[in-house]
């Protein structure tokens, strides 16, 4: 490797091209706008907000029950197959656990912004 340093360069240093706020013409980087929160956006969040709730109590009632047939497996050896039944509403929690966190996830952010959206002074549809 050498020692020497490379050779400087000469003329102005490059120059960004300018942002245009609304409407960049074609070619040029303009920050991304937030699309509108129309009406259909504000019904689909409360429809996933919805479905999260649903989902959590679902999985609720079933890991009640679940705890349930596991004391009715255990008081009688002819009712045993209540704690296969438990087993299999684990393995149904096990699988609604990231369909829980996914639809929690999309609610919070759909409504985060709906909210940004109507404080920043818009009116609903």
């Amino acid at each position: 490797m050498s020692d020497q340093q490379p050779p400087p360069r000469w003329g102005p240093p490059p120059v960004a091209p300018p942002v245009a706020p609304h409407g960049a013409p074609h070619g040029v980087y303009g920050p991304p706008q937030a699309r509108e929160v129309t009406a259909s956006y504000r019904r689909w969040t409360v429809v996933i907000t919805w479905a999260a709730v649903v989902v959590a109590v679902l999985m609720a009632f079933a890991l009640v029950m679940s705890i349930v047939f596991l004391v009715w497996a255990d008081q009688d050896t002819r009712n045993a197959a209540y704690g296969y039944l438990a087993l299999v509403l684990w393995v149904g929690i096990a699988a609604g656990v990231p369909v829980l966190i996914a639809v929690t996830i999309s609610a919070r952010d759909m409504r985060r912004r709906v909210r940004e959206w109507s404080r920043a002074g818009n009116t609903p549809f």
